[in-house]
C-alpha cells in the first residue's frame, strides 16, 4: 500500500509568534510532523517588523519574497527584498531579515532543510491568526 499525498486545507493553518511581542508570524505548511526533513512555513511580517538575529547550524533556509518589500542582513551582507526574488541563506549565517515598509506587511514562503527542529520551535509559540489579507496572498502564491 502506497502513502497518501498531505493534503491541508488553507482554513486549518495555524500561525505562531515564536515569542511574546513577535512582529513575525509563522505558519507551518508542512514538517517533519507530516514525514518530512524540510520545513516550509508562510511567514508575515508586520509593517517595519522584524526577526531577531538568528542562525541554523546545519540548515539551508530560502525564502521566496511573495507580496512586499524588506531588507535582508546575512553575516556582513546585505540584500533588499522585493516580490519574486529568491534569497538562500547558508548554513550557519546569522541573519535576520526586516520589514522595511512602515504601511504594508511582507510576505514570505520559506524553506528549511533540514528542518533542525524549526517547526517545532514554531508551533510552540503563541497561535495567532492568519486574516483575510494574509489568507489572500497565500492563494494568490498557489
Amino acid at each position: 500500500m502506497t502513502t497518501p499525498p498531505l493534503h491541508k486545507p488553507l482554513r486549518e493553518l495555524t500561525a505562531h509568534h515564536i515569542s511574546p511581542g513577535d512582529t513575525v508570524k509563522l505558519a507551518v505548511l508542512t514538517g517533519p510532523a507530516d514525514g518530512s526533513p524540510t520545513t516550509v512555513v508562510f511567514e508575515v511580517w508586520e509593517p517595519g517588523g522584524a526577526q531577531p538575529l538568528n542562525w541554523h547550524a546545519d540548515s539551508v533556509e530560502t525564502f521566496v519574497v511573495l507580496a512586499g518589500h524588506g531588507r535582508a542582513e546575512s553575516d556582513e551582507h546585505t540584500r533588499d527584498l522585493s516580490p519574486g526574488d529568491v534569497l538562500v541563506l547558508p548554513a550557519g549565517s546569522r541573519h535576520r531579515i526586516t520589514n522595511t515598509s512602515d504601511a504594508e506587511r511582507l510576505y514570505t514562503l520559506t524553506v528549511m532543510s533540514p528542518d533542525e527542529g524549526f517547526a517545532e520551535l514554531i508551533e510552540r509559540g503563541a497561535a495567532t491568526p492568519l486574516d483575510e489579507a494574509d489568507l489572500a496572498v497565500l492563494r494568490a502564491a498557489a
